[in-house]
């Protein structure tokens, strides 16, 4: 079979395509013929290697899967050979206390196809039959892959973490990437009021496109004072903020008294301030979020399922063409998930 992998860390041109052994499934594991693999973040800081993290090589990045089971291991009885999936993109051990709490990923073997264990940048793949989710068949495969990660790390951020209510006002951060098109989704779903900011008046249309109310370009200098205003004056509840330095002193500042700031990442850089006596006297909440449970994902699945939350696929590449769709991931042109035809 085919597949993309890295022997060590570096720019695009570290990905190679090549041909590999196809694997067997385990008595536990299902088969998986892969049609499509969509690209985040992750995939780039992997590639170009985490500060402390050390990967096996050879690597096969990709987190979002979709495609058609081939064949299940002898002790699988819920998931059959032919059934269109998508796959949970977080896997953990099943046995500790805190998987038994339902807060699987927390747990301490808690890793993510493409980071922890080899992922979907290749045509089969095995995964344990608990990661296995069937989709719908008015659910194309390239969607399907441009939901799991960025669905799920939306709904735990908002709902998870930061405790959303149903008619709040919510800041979303760079609503052009994949989880920030889908809290503004979200957000809307359950008739919040979105301010939302992107890059340069296309973006600034498609994500009004999405449901926000108001949308703000968020390369102004003056981002913090537009925010407010867009708020009238008061500050949003809820935050969403997964861009970092860039944004960080305007997110505070946009953020009401008793609100929630709720961040998944820092791909602007992660050396950021905070002024205690605002944060202490305002009464206001700072708050990390990582991925979500696997019974979030079956609770935002449903509506993906049903059509009122949508994947948005900005773009297309072939499986052999992984290095161009990293150039374009880097480039940050894009609005949603670039896909991989595999």
């Amino acid at each position: 079979m085919k597949g993309v992998l890295i022997r060590q860390h570096g720019g695009p041109e570290v990905l190679e395509t090549v041909e590999m052994r196809e694997p067997a499934p385990r008595a536990d594991e299902v088969l998986v013929r892969v049609h499509a693999c969509a690209l985040n973040h992750l995939d780039l800081w992997v590639r170009q290697g985490i500060p402390g993290v050390q990967f096996p090589f050879p690597h096969v990045l990709g987190s979002d899967i979709a495609g058609e089971v081939v064949a299940v291991g002898e002790l699988c009885g819920r998931v059959r050979p032919g059934m269109r999936v998508l796959l949970a993109p977080g896997l953990s051990c099943r046995q500790c206390l805190r998987c038994h709490e339902g807060r699987d990923n927390e747990c301490r073997d808690y890793k993510l196809f493409g980071a922890g264990v080899s992922g979907g940048y290749r045509e089969l793949m095995t995964a344990p039959e608990y990661a296995v989710i069937p989709i719908p068949e008015t659910l194309e495969f390239r969607e399907a892959a441009a939901a799991p990660l960025v669905f799920l790390t939306a709904w735990h951020m908002l709902f998870g973490r930061a405790g959303l209510q149903a008619g709040e006002e919510v800041v979303v951060l760079a609503a052009s990437s994949g989880v920030g098109m889908a809290a503004v989704q979200i957000a809307k779903l359950f008739h919040c009021r979105v301010v939302a900011t992107a890059g340069g008046e296309e973006k600034m249309e498609k994500a009004r496109a999405l449901g926000a109310d108001v949308v703000i370009d968020h390369y102004r200098p003056d981002l913090a004072k537009e925010l407010r205003k867009a708020t009238s004056r008061r500050g949003a509840d809820v935050v969403f903020e997964h861009v970092g330095e860039a944004t960080w002193k305007a997110s505070m500042a946009a953020l009401a008294p008793s609100g929630r700031l709720v961040t998944c990442g820092a791909t602007t850089g992660h050396d950021v301030g905070v002024d205690l006596r605002y944060l202490f006297a305002k009464q206001q909440s700072l708050l990390g979020s990582y991925m979500g449970t696997l019974a979030e994902l079956h609770h935002v699945l449903r509506f993906v399922f049903e059509g009122n939350l949508k994947p948005v696929v900005d773009s297309v590449f072939p499986l052999g063409e992984a290095r161009a769709a990293h150039e374009r991931l880097e480039a940050k042109g894009q609005f949603g998930k670039i896909v991989l035809d595999v």
